[in-house]
């Protein structure tokens, strides 16, 4: 079997564990915790569960390097999916068909194809031998996808000693690189990629029962403020941070760099 091959079927067998966190505490990652401590254990490697509440589960491996005086890394994946109907699906969620070269599933990008890639090549490293540059802790956590409370968050507060003498850590999304004109190849490091603002509404109306209906509800004027908000176009405020990434963009495809237009950095991209 070639390792692209083990890749495929590595992460058909995650997919098909549907580990899926629906939030507010409520997950199950047990199973697919213990078929990467398997996957591991088939090649001598041992590998340990962290379990954070019942059946929220985090693994952790040590994989020795040939200068321990280096640095350790943490290479990390999460094993946890969102939910997924079956019924906004033209294929079975949890059945990891292939189908057009593809394999389609809840997982297959988000993110059971990075760990399948993970577990291969660590597979292939102890099968041939093969020792990297420093040690890796090699982790996989719960919970990722709804706050990370039973996973690295946990993981972080209640066992740090695992982590101890690492000085990086890489994990998902972490390679992406966009071609653009003559071939040139760019890879962007993000910087705040999300923000995040809170508001409290408030709204007061005329006190009643819902058998003897008025006109000034107080749940009415939130809903209606709500979706003044959802259908507000806001302007967009570029940071110095995002227009130093469309001056860089410019000066590698050969543009101007106009500030009031960028229309074609954006299309070039």
């Amino acid at each position: 079997m070639t390792l692209e091959e083990e890749v495929v079927q590595i992460c058909q067998d995650l997919i098909r564990i549907p580990s899926v966190n629906f939030g507010e505490g409520k997950g199950d990652e047990k199973a697919v915790a213990e078929y990467v401590v398997a996957s591991l254990a088939e090649v001598g490697i041992t590998a340990t569960i962290y379990e954070s509440a019942p059946n929220r589960c985090n693994v952790i491996a040590n994989i020795p390097g040939a200068d321990t005086t280096r640095p350790g890394l943490v290479v990390h994946g999460h094993i946890d999916v969102v939910p997924a109907n079956a019924e906004d699906w033209s294929v079975d969620p949890f059945a990891a068909e292939i189908r057009d070269g593809m394999i389609w599933g809840r997982g297959a990008v988000d993110m059971k194809n990075t760990d399948a890639m993970i577990l291969a090549i660590i597979r292939k490293w102890a099968r041939t031998g093969y020792k990297p540059p420093r040690n890796i802790v090699l982790a996989f956590f719960a919970d990722e996808e709804a706050g990370m409370t039973f996973g690295s968050r946990w993981m972080a507060a209640k066992h740090p000693e695992v982590f101890a003498g690492c000085s990086e850590a890489i994990s998902e999304v972490g390679g992406f690189s966009v071609t653009v004109g003559d071939g040139k190849r760019l890879y962007f490091v993000e910087a705040a990629q999300k923000g995040i603002h809170w508001m409290r509404l408030t709204a007061t109306g005329r006190a009643g029962h819902g058998s003897m209906m008025n006109d000034e509800n107080a749940l009415t004027a939130l809903t209606e403020a709500v979706a003044k908000i959802g259908r507000f176009e806001w302007p967009q405020r570029y940071t110095s941070t995002v227009k130093t990434l469309f001056k860089k963009i410019a000066e590698a495809t050969g543009k101007s760099y106009d500030e009031k237009d960028l229309r074609p950095l954006l299309i070039e991209i």
